[in-house]
């Protein structure tokens, strides 16, 4: 069965190049230290080390072929999600990535999906970039940051992009950024061990509970990392809406109808934690998935879904038919 990965990141040395003479006050700088990676400065961002996947393509073609894995589905780095920027040169960074991303998929196919970012800062204007990475640049979907210059993404203002995804049946990945509570994490790194999986479970509730998945039942909203911590506390969400009058100020419905749309990818990096979640939601809501170049993704995914469950029809649903299914890919 063939393998699909739904969630890698790309950021090749021609977007750097590109960015830079646009927007030369948020120009990335690479600087590469050995054969297998670099540091990547933008804004006030800094990636160490910065693997040389995100911008060989080369070495990212080798790699798949290493892990067992026949196409990816390519999304910006959160680094240049850059919500808290100037709209108007967010927009062009993003720009620069959408017809890059679609590039690269045309110059690849069967083997690279594209994924498009917005400047969510300014949803008017995301969402008519949103239209052109679907309608010109033949993007799949959308990769979303967890938070927008630290509000939820429940906010109202946001309205505009998701009429675009919902008419579009867009899949939409949200990957933790810019997270809560860093100042209380940094030690051991728990920005990313305890932050991030905490950034994805406060936007999957936010999406819920502010009604955003009600009412947008079209768009395929997928949590990275495996949901964070929202598969595993559903039952105190569904529990807090019976108890509290707070968590129905916006939800018309049962949280559960809500919930019961939610897809997840398969980053886990435990086999019996994954099947847990396919156990948990159902096969047909989980998407395989590496954060492909990241040192805190996996390089065994394909290993891993292998030792969660034996069922291979369960196999070839996550990975490959239910991204095909979700993307139309």
């Amino acid at each position: 069965m063939r393998v699909i990965d739904a969630h890698t990141h790309v950021f090749t040395e021609a977007m750097m190049d590109a960015i830079a003479r646009a927007v030369p006050a948020l120009a990335p700088k690479l600087t590469k230290h050995d054969e297998e990676s670099g540091i990547l400065q933008i804004g006030d961002v800094k990636q160490n080390p910065f693997p040389r996947g995100a911008w060989d393509l080369e070495r990212r073609f080798a790699d798949m072929a290493q892990q067992g894995v026949d196409a990816h589905v390519v999304a910006n780095i959160p680094h240049t999600f850059l919500y808290e920027a100037d709209a108007g040169a967010a927009a062009t960074i993003c720009e620069i990535q959408n017809e890059a991303i679609g590039a690269l998929a045309r110059a690849h196919p069967g083997r690279i999906i594209g994924m498009s970012t917005l400047p969510m800062q300014a949803p008017a204007e995301a969402a008519s970039i949103l239209k052109r990475a679907i309608t010109q640049h033949g993007l799949r979907g959308l990769h979303l940051g967890s938070n927008i210059g630290g509000g939820n993404l429940d906010d109202p203002g946001l309205d505009a992009v998701w009429e675009v995804a919902n008419a579009h049946d867009l899949f939409v990945l949200v990957h933790p950024h810019k997270v809560v509570a860093a100042a209380r994490m940094h030690s051991y790194y728990l920005t990313n061990l305890v932050g991030n999986p905490l950034e994805t479970t406060i936007a999957a509730a936010s999406l819920v509970f502010g009604g955003v998945v009600e009412r947008y039942p079209r768009i395929r909203f997928c949590f990275s990392h495996g949901g964070g911590f929202a598969p595993y506390q559903a039952g105190r969400f569904v529990h807090g809406w019976n108890v509290r009058a707070e968590a129905k100020q916006r939800l018309k419905g049962h949280p559960q109808e809500s919930m019961d749309r939610l897809l997840y990818d398969s980053i886990t990096h435990k086999p019996s934690v994954l099947r847990f979640l396919i156990d948990e939601v159902g096969a047909d809501r989980v998407v395989f998935g590496t954060d492909y170049p990241f040192d805190m993704g996996t390089t065994t995914g394909v290993a891993e879904l292998r030792a969660a469950t034996a069922d291979t029809a369960v196999q070839a649903a996550i990975f490959e038919g239910n991204t095909r299914r979700l993307l139309g890919a």
